[in-house]
């Protein structure tokens, strides 16, 4: 029986709780480079790649390990099943679409995508 994965879309808007599984500077353990944001997953989820939904948390400045905000967008990857959640402070919730991209850059300029917004 196929487990059915989280919709992301159902996130956007709501008040979220992310669990930091690369916190900011970390190093990724495949590739070497660093994090630049807290990076982490919605607990008790599940996207298309049989892992958690994924998150970036913007805004926070120290490394984390758990996060309550408001996720104010999704980045789809049109070439790669796996979207990712960008989640803020509530008085974050105005940042720009191109804010989202320069500070989600340092991984997704691998990746082709889109932002979808609530």
């Amino acid at each position: 029986m196929e487990i059915e994965h989280t919709d992301s879309r159902e996130f956007l808007g709501k008040t979220v709780t992310v669990k930091m599984d690369r916190p900011l500077h970390s190093k990724h353990p495949k590739h070497g480079w660093e994090y630049e944001l807290n990076y982490g997953f919605i607990p008790d989820t599940k996207s298309p790649d049989g892992e958690e939904l994924d998150a970036y948390v913007i805004g926070i400045d120290e490394p984390l390990e758990n996060f309550k905000g408001v996720c104010i967008a999704i980045i789809h990857r049109t070439d790669d099943d796996d979207d990712k959640l960008v989640v803020v402070t509530p008085d974050q919730t105005g940042i720009s679409d191109e804010e989202i991209r320069t500070k989600t850059h340092f991984q997704e300029q691998w990746f082709k995508s889109e932002i979808i917004r609530a």
